[in-house]
């Protein structure tokens, strides 16, 4: 399984982004997806999760209302839209799928995760 995210770059404190990650392995449909996020200096946590078909979404609360997950399953492909950009937003983004299919907590740690994208850096100037 190797993941693919996208999309990252500098933009101003208000701005939008949409993070992307596409999957090349099989069964993506089976697998919850998260994304987290590690600023410079601080641990890798938790920004947002999506369940298998969709239909259930997790957060961070620091992101709540401001972000939004999505996935696409006929695609392979799992997305952050960032609104409201903050520079406290600021850090590399990465993709991962959960390591057990069909379920979906704990989702917030990163140790539940076991394939992780190479990260996309997200830099939201003041």
């Amino acid at each position: 399984v190797q993941l693919q995210a996208s999309g990252g770059g500098l933009v101003q404190a208000g701005g939008s982004l949409r993070l992307s990650c596409s999957s090349s392995g099989r069964a993506f449909s089976s697998y919850t997806m998260g994304w987290f996020r590690q600023a410079p200096g601080k641990e890798r946590e938790f920004v947002a999760a999506i369940s298998s078909g969709g239909r259930s979404t997790y957060y961070a609360d620091s992101v709540k209302v401001r972000f939004t997950i999505s996935r696409d399953n006929a695609k392979k492909t799992a997305d952050l839209q960032m609104n409201s950009l903050k520079p406290e937003d600021t850090a590399v983004y990465y993709c991962a799928r959960y390591k057990s299919p069909y379920t979906s907590r704990p989702f917030d740690r990163p140790d539940e995760y076991d394939y992780w994208g190479q990260g996309t850096l997200v830099t939201v100037s003041s």
